[in-house]
């Protein structure tokens, strides 16, 4: 099937799904490691009280790196590698939603809309109480916490990495109990629904648009190289205020959006909403490259063998 700009789009129903879980499971885990430091770094730039401790998304980069070592910039990633799971759930729920949307509607943007926002419900549902514990993770320095809890030491040496995640689940559960793994849930409904569901309408305009500017023989793999990172920078700059109050929320065990939101425009004003935006975006444009070119070739990989010949890039 083929859009009225000719770029091929492959739909659930096409693809063998045996090749699409365990080429995904493989592409996302490289994904993962590449950009997981850039994360970490977002994440302490919001949280952090002004600029206190980092400048900005290259000093926090080179301080990490000076003080705690390249094992700094990847604290919490063997927890954070088990939102691999939501992220099965997140292409499944996006390619299941599309096929029930087109039941009703061939428009392209408003199937994506759909189907981005409730792809994100399901995987939020499962990656906040990750998210918690990695965050809190991320939050440990070298003798210290930015964040409530901090891992415990023994003999001078810290916890073992799985020590130390269990460390923190124990300090949640007895601070916070069951609920304190889902602090931040809603804040992070409000800020993923939204991202996701703008995403992928911008993600087909932009390839789109490129399309109808470049000659006919020009790769739509490239056209979508392209469009990924400039749809991630857009709905990036739209929900990154959401991103700020929601890693606000579950790092410091805030209990309310609004009031967070306001305390936030009190010490730091309108400016302290574009915390870690250029984080995000940096971390966002190589990652969503990745993705794109990923996510594309391996739904390609995983085509139906009948239907391999009938495609045309």
């Amino acid at each position: 099937m083929e859009d009225k700009r000719n770029i091929p789009i492959i739909e659930w129903e096409h693809l063998d799904k045996r090749k699409f879980y365990v080429f995904g499971i493989c592409m996302t885990m490289m994904i993962r490691v590449s950009v997981y430091p850039f994360t970490l770094i977002r994440t302490r730039l919001q949280v952090q009280k002004g600029k206190s401790l980092y400048k900005g998304t290259f000093d926090a980069f080179v301080k990490i790196l000076r003080t705690e070592g390249a094992a700094g910039l990847y604290r919490g990633f063997l927890v954070n590698t088990f939102t691999l799971i939501s992220g099965q759930c997140y292409v499944t729920t996006y390619e299941l939603t599309r096929k029930y949307v087109s039941h009703y509607t061939n428009n392209n943007a408003l199937k994506s809309l759909v189907a981005g926002g409730s792809a994100s419900l399901v995987a939020q549902s499962i990656t906040v109480p990750i998210d918690v514990v990695s965050q809190h993770l991320m939050m440990q320095r070298k003798g210290e916490s930015m964040g409530r809890f901090t891992v415990r030491h023994q003999d001078g040496k810290g916890l073992l990495v799985f020590g130390q995640t269990k460390d923190i689940i124990v300090q949640i559960f007895k601070a916070d109990g069951f609920r304190g793994f889902y602090r931040g849930y809603v804040a992070s409904l409000l800020t993923y629904i939204p991202n996701s569901a703008v995403w992928w309408p911008f993600y087909h305009f932009y390839a789109e648009q490129l399309s109808s500017l470049t000659p006919k023989d020009c790769p739509h793999l490239l056209l979508q190289a392209i469009s990924g990172p400039l749809a991630a920078a857009t709905a990036s700059t739209l929900t990154n205020p959401m991103d700020v109050i929601r890693a606000r929320v579950q790092v410091e065990g805030k209990s309310s959006i609004v009031l967070t939101f306001r305390q936030l425009l009190a010490e730091e004003g309108p400016w302290g909403l574009t915390k870690g935006l250029s984080a995000r975006i940096i971390s966002a444009t190589p990652s969503t490259i990745v993705i794109v070119v990923g996510y594309e070739t391996l739904k390609k990989l995983s085509l139906r063998p009948e239907l391999v010949d009938s495609r045309h890039w």
